[in-house]
């Protein structure tokens, strides 16, 4: 389970603090799929952040009693002046998984080929989120996040990818995603994140008509 409470966050903002997150509340539980809806500058990925520790929270309290995973498709947690390869022995040892496997996993997804033995600091912006999308795969969390995660490459690669997804359906899953068809095939309950408040709603129709209404 993961539970969010009370959680709050700001930025400095021309010599202030602007609020983002105001007391937010959430709860996970195994294998729920939630979509966090919101506008541009709502905070869903800074939520997303503080779930993934990416970001520590200003006040409130986060509790998982699951391993997460980080966003998919973030490539910040890689080393720009390592290889491809080595990156993914790096992790690998980090989540005590066979380097071997995960090498075997993200070659064939990615199929980056050779590049793999090149830095990642050389890698265009489609490449890195490849290599990161196929690492947040090749690890078993309990709860993926999903930011905006699923566009990073052509349509085949993001049909492989849709595709990975649903193989995992035992999974618990956070998305933000401005894709209604994405929400809808991967999600069964939406929160609209308006205000620095979370909102919950009994249906996907219900969030999506608040949604339309956020300004």
């Amino acid at each position: 389970m993961l539970t969010l409470h009370h959680v709050t966050k700001s930025y400095p903002l021309h010599g202030r603090m602007l609020p983002v997150l105001k007391g937010i509340d959430l709860t996970v539980t195994p294998g729920q799929k939630v979509a966090i809806l919101g506008r541009n500058g709502a905070g869903k990925s800074t939520l997303i952040r503080l779930i993934g520790g990416l970001e520590k929270a200003d006040s409130g309290d986060i509790q998982s009693y699951m391993s997460i995973s980080w966003p998919l498709g973030y490539s910040g947690g890689m080393q720009g002046s390592l290889t491809g390869l080595d990156n993914i022995y790096f992790l690998s040892r980090i989540y005590g998984v066979n380097p071997s496997m995960v090498k075997d996993y993200v070659s064939d997804f990615t199929e980056l080929g050779t590049f793999l033995l090149e830095p990642v600091k050389t890698y265009s912006a489609g490449m890195r989120g490849r290599l990161a999308f196929a690492l947040s795969m090749a690890f078993d969390f309990d709860c993926l996040l999903i930011d905006e995660g699923l566009s990073a490459g052509d349509s085949r690669f993001t049909q492989r990818c849709r595709d990975a997804l649903n193989q995992k359906k035992e999974k618990a899953i956070v998305m933000v995603s401005h894709s209604q068809a994405s929400i809808k095939e991967f999600c069964d309950q939406a929160y609209v994140l308006h205000q620095g408040q979370l909102h919950p709603f009994a249906s996907m129709d219900a969030a999506y008509q608040f949604y339309g209404n956020c300004h």
